[in-house]
């Protein structure tokens, strides 16, 4: 019985016994970019980066690398991406996000002096938030809550959710510069 043909995104074409990509993003594509924002990358950022993980996985698969789990190989250049991106001296001056994690890690009296500030500066900025801007922003920074429960939870549409986010890290990350 002969198999239908797939027509992959963009172009990417797929051997005979290579991946379908286009059945792979389907599947894979927002638990990806999940991953990717759980991890301090900005929903931005993590489309940007589930974008570059689908092209080497592409580009493997054009060449001809055999790949026996594409989910499993999928997950791992995303832990490869994360780790490049953390190590990028440029990323750390603009990170996107607010962590005072960083300092209290770091067992010297100058970090946990330098985390407790952060942190001081941090809780003043907070105030400066709308309060549901506050309050989705904790939902998902404290409680861990996805987007789509925070939306489910609040009654906004995700995108409704990002857009607060966003604006909310940007402002907080104003505030906290030039409090700093």
């Amino acid at each position: 019985m002969k198999e239908p043909a797939t027509v992959p995104p963009s172009g990417l074409g797929t051997a005979s016994e290579g991946i379908d990509i286009d059945l792979l993003y389907r599947r894979e594509r927002s638990t990806l970019v999940r991953y990717f924002t759980r991890n301090r990358a900005s929903h931005a950022d993590a489309e940007d980066l589930a974008q570059e993980a689908f092209l080497r996985i592409a580009g493997a698969d054009e060449a001809g690398t055999a790949i026996e789990t594409p989910a499993g190989y999928l997950r791992k250049i995303g832990r490869n991406l994360l780790r490049d991106r953390a190590r990028s001296p440029e990323q750390r001056l603009i990170a996107h996000d607010v962590d005072a994690t960083d300092a209290v890690s770091d067992h010297n009296e100058l970090g946990r002096l330098e985390a407790r500030d952060r942190m001081r500066r941090l809780e003043a900025a907070m105030y400066h938030l709308q309060p549901r801007s506050r309050e989705i922003f904790l939902a998902h920074r404290l409680d861990g809550m996805s987007y789509n429960e925070i939306a489910q939870r609040t009654g906004l549409s995700v995108k409704r959710v990002e857009k607060i986010m966003a604006k909310a890290i940007a402002k907080l990350t104003r505030l906290m510069e030039q409090d700093g």
